[in-house]
């Protein structure tokens, strides 16, 4: 008997044959495209960073809403004792709005002075061509370089006698010599990628160069200078070495030196820091929300243009 095998047929019109496993095309990943570990790991980082930054905030909240200035050693008895006492103590049995006036004052004075000198001189040198211009650069940075505690008693002398002492202008000065050399590197390396040819452009519609900076210079950097400004603000509202030193009236404390009459020597009032800091951090806040549309374009320029 023997056995016959059915002859192979050829697949119908409907049907196709089956493309050997070998040949079957791979699925290919994108260049860019995370997989899903990648994915995992991605926003298993941000969350970390993401509480990281908030948790010493919110803790600072909490301890905040404690009644009693050595709840921070106990913070858990402060769960059914909550409450805003210590705001309304700070808000109004302390000089927490001089305080804010002197460092509204101090701060925005030292952001727009400092700006715009740091503005002006980050254009010249990336603009202009001057004896000296490269040397100039390095003399700013150089200043860094000198500890306060140096730089308090020569300044002391000095402001004594041009008669500063006491006032918000020693303040302003003096936070602008911080300020002032960063924003002008930042600046500087900003103003590098405008293309030169829109100075020559105000030029040939008869603008001055001071022209040419203020109306077509500026508004094209104004991610910079949002950066810097942020930076100046914050450089102003945290200062604290000469603050102490320079202000003799305690109407003209800044927020800085005003949280430390909080600390005497025997005592410190926790709870009352605590309330303080989070006001403070209200105004630091909203100027921050002012500006922060201009710093993601400054964050995200550099990747759209091509």
């Amino acid at each position: 008997m023997s056995t016959t095998t059915p002859p192979e047929t050829a697949p119908g019109p409907g049907l196709t044959a089956a493309a050997p496993a070998a040949a079957r095309p791979r699925a290919t990943r994108r260049r860019g495209e995370r997989g899903p570990l990648g994915t995992v790991l991605l926003h298993g980082g941000l969350v970390l960073a993401s509480l990281i930054a908030l948790v010493p905030v919110a803790w600072l909240f909490f301890l905040s809403l404690g009644p009693e200035k050595d709840d921070y050693l106990h913070p858990g008895r402060i769960f059914g004792r909550m409450g805003f006492a210590n705001y309304a103590f700070v808000l109004q049995h302390t000089g927490f709005f001089d305080w804010f006036k002197s460092t509204m004052i101090v701060a925005l004075g030292t952001t727009f002075i400092g700006v715009f000198v740091a503005a002006t001189t980050g254009y010249a040198v990336s603009r202009m061509r001057f004896p000296g211009y490269k040397p100039l650069m390095w003399v700013l940075l150089l200043t860094q370089a000198f500890p306060i505690a140096i730089l308090i008693v020569p300044m002391y002398e000095i402001f004594g006698e041009l008669g500063l002492i006491d006032t918000y202008w020693a303040l302003i000065l003096i936070n602008c010599s911080t300020a002032v050399p960063y924003s002008a590197w930042l600046l500087k390396g900003y103003f590098d990628t405008i293309p030169f040819e829109i100075d020559e452009a105000g030029r040939v519609d008869g603008l001055t160069p001071f022209g040419t900076f203020f109306r077509l210079i500026l508004p094209l950097a104004r991610p910079g200078l949002a950066v810097a400004a942020f930076y100046n603000f914050i450089t102003a509202v945290g200062e604290v070495a000469f603050a102490t030193t320079f202000m003799l009236d305690d109407s003209k404390y800044t927020f800085a030196v005003g949280l430390q009459t909080f600390v005497s020597e025997h005592d410190a009032q926790w709870n009352y820091m605590a309330a303080t800091a989070v006001l403070i951090a209200i105004p630091v806040s909203v100027f921050f929300y002012l500006v922060q549309k201009n710093l993601v374009t400054g964050l995200t320029a550099g990747g759209t243009k091509g």
